[in-house]
């Protein structure tokens, strides 16, 4: 369903202006006759068909109003209640905002199923992994699960958010011997900020990983305050203590400054030091996470409707939308109906953090699941409903919550075109799951300069399709890929349309280049580079053909061709061009400093003895996009 963007201030008023205009010869009714309008109500947003049978006007008078606005709207796109009202209005009749429909109240019903828990188990905990880049979160987990993520992954950094699950078979301690652990893995690289604040979100304890020989750096204290933001507590795991430049007391002191303060100080942080190179700490690390979280009584209720929130989400070949789902409260089974964000399906199949299919899913068990009509979003709510039927409307609610309309973008922009005074970079981006996509909106928008802005016309997840050529075409913007392929036909369309897509693996490789491509397409900044300066001694011919008069230079050089200002008490009385120079009788290209010189420029320039000169040239410099 295509949506449709609402109307501006600026749209509606001229609406309103063209309406007056078009019934100035109108023969007005009758002073004492009230029209009464006709009441309707409608929700928030609905399309262009529901507003039809709800106000009772055709379906074609309703989208000519939208497009006479400006608006290109079909029968299924969807309108909200503001624009809905101003075509009402034109149309003779009174929209009125409804109150909460039956469907939200059944999804508040699924919803508050989670707060009457009955019957609730200890669960395992939710351990968000977090730090600095290079600090070792993903060899920790690597020594944790005995795998090698780090060896896949580009650049050495973890690209995507992931969840694992661990049970503790082979560690010596008995208390935590067969115990389970749920770790979330967020990206180590500093641009992924908008990742590592959703994972703090959905975890109950975040190890806080620093290195022993780095310290806390700027992205340690950007997980602090996250951390303290969530109200979720933190567990400091001092790695890399095996490198003999490891100062284990400075990485305490640095973190309590920053109010984490150690037990062993008197504090409340638990501090566990670690190598997670050759697993020194790391079993006492696991004893600590799991001594945590008796203390915080995790508990839930297995034997209610699943409920989750979306770690990820992408489109595979042959399975169609799939969604990793942690699951909050309840059992998630194989055949389950579910509704997520705007989108809802059928569990077909479900799969745990080794991709093996199993059966059901209890609460904060990390699963992959497909049967879902299209792709969540990061972050979006699981929830279980009784019939596809009431899953449907859910999902219907939800997408016209965050539904607004959307008119041709090349048009749209087109018409911008006029008004744009700062520069625009303008692009299309397409990645592989929709973590990575918020990770590099996220990054995009910090992006800032006084002359110019980088603007996301579109973005998706999948490969880079014609459509996306053709858009770019139109709007004359770059298409940015991470970690996907273009479809054969789409690249020899661009290659035709000169239109440029740009494909990496490494996120922040990526945003250099948006920098760098917003940098170019900047005017270079316009400097004064001074030369040298000295002092008026004389005045040798004044003229309507110029002047020429004699100075001392001070400092620096004067050259010809290069530009001069004349200064009284330190104000510009004049700047122009040098077009003759003389050193004694003998013309000069240049004159150093302290000796003297003739200096002649092209215009009648008041020039008087004792006034100041500065010789300077223009430079332009490249502007740098930070």
């Amino acid at each position: 369903m295509k949506k449709v963007k609402k109307l501006t201030k600026n749209q509606a008023r001229d609406s309103r202006n063209q309406r007056r205009f078009d019934n100035f010869d109108k023969p007005k009714e009758e002073d004492n006759k009230d029209v009464q309008k006709r009441k309707v109500e409608i929700p928030n947003v609905l399309t262009v068909k529901e507003f039809s049978e709800t106000s009772q006007i055709p379906v074609a008078e309703i989208i000519a109003e939208l497009f006479k606005s400006g608006i290109l709207a079909t029968i299924n796109d969807t309108i909200d209640f503001e624009t809905a009202a101003i075509i009402g209005d034109d149309l003779g009749i009174e929209v009125i905002l409804s109150d909460k429909k039956e469907s939200d109240q059944k999804i508040e019903s699924v919803v508050e199923t989670e707060g009457n828990q009955k019957k609730l188990k200890p669960r395992p905990p939710v351990v968000t992994i977090m730090g600095h880049v290079d600090h070792g979160k993903t060899t920790l987990l690597d020594k944790i699960r005995q795998s090698h993520v780090a060896d896949s992954e580009s650049g050495g950094i973890t690209q995507h958010i992931s969840a694992y699950q661990v049970t503790l078979n082979n560690i010596k301690h008995k208390e935590i011997k067969n115990r389970t652990i749920t770790f979330i893995d967020t990206p180590g690289h500093a641009a992924f900020s908008a990742l590592r604040g959703h994972g703090a979100a959905i975890t109950d304890i975040v190890v806080l990983i620093v290195a022993a020989n780095d310290g806390v750096m700027p992205q340690t204290i950007e997980v602090i305050e996250q951390a303290k933001l969530n109200k979720v507590p933190i567990i400091v795991a001092i790695n890399k203590i095996e490198l003999p430049d490891a100062n284990i007391d400075k990485v305490k002191k640095q973190l309590a400054e920053q109010d984490l303060v150690s037990e062993e100080w008197g504090g409340k942080t638990i501090m566990v030091p670690i190598s997670a190179k050759n697993g020194q700490g790391v079993d006492e690390l696991l004893e600590m996470i799991l001594l945590q979280s008796d203390l915080m009584d995790l508990k839930a209720n297995p034997d209610t409707p699943a409920v989750g929130v979306v770690i990820d989400s992408h489109m595979h070949k042959g399975a169609g939308a799939l969604a990793l789902v942690l699951i909050d409260n309840g059992t998630l089974r194989k055949g389950d109906i579910v509704q997520i964000g705007s989108t809802w399906g059928r569990v077909r199949i479900i799969e745990n953090f080794a991709h093996k299919s199993i059966d059901e899913a209890p609460p904060a068990t990390p699963v992959r699941i497909a049967g879902i009509r299209q792709m969540p979003d990061f972050g979006d709510k699981l929830l279980v409903f009784g019939s596809e039927k009431d899953a449907r409307e859910a999902a219907r609610v939800n997408q016209r919550k965050v539904g607004i309309t959307n008119i041709s973008t090349a048009k749209r922009l087109s018409e911008k075109d006029e008004e744009k005074v700062a520069e625009e970079l303008r692009i299309i981006i397409k990645a592989d799951v929709r973590g990575s996509l918020e990770a590099l909106k996220k990054m995009i928008s910090e992006i800032k300069s006084s002359d110019g802005s980088v603007k996301i016309i579109s973005e998706g997840i999948g490969a880079v399709s014609e459509s996306d050529v053709t858009l770019a075409k139109a709007i004359d913007a770059t298409i940015y890929g991470f970690r996907i392929k273009e479809l054969i036909a789409a690249k020899n369309f661009a290659d035709n349309e000169d239109v440029k897509i740009k494909l990496y693996d490494v996120i922040y490789e990526l945003i250099d280049d948006v920098k760098k491509e917003l940098s170019d397409l900047l005017p270079p900044l316009i400097i004064e580079q001074e030369l040298g300066h000295g002092k008026v001694l004389a005045i040798f011919r004044d003229d309507k053909k110029g002047m020429v008069f004699g100075g001392k230079v001070e400092d620096g050089k004067v050259v010809i061709g290069n530009k001069i200002k004349i200064l009284q008490d330190k104000n510009e009385k004049w700047h122009g061009d040098i077009i003759s120079l003389r050193k004694e009788k003998n013309e000069a290209k240049e004159v150093e400093s302290g000796q003297e010189c003739g200096i002649g420029i092209a215009a009648f320039a008041n020039v008087a003895v004792g006034d100041e000169f500065l010789v300077y040239k223009i430079v332009e410099e490249k502007r740098v996009v930070e």
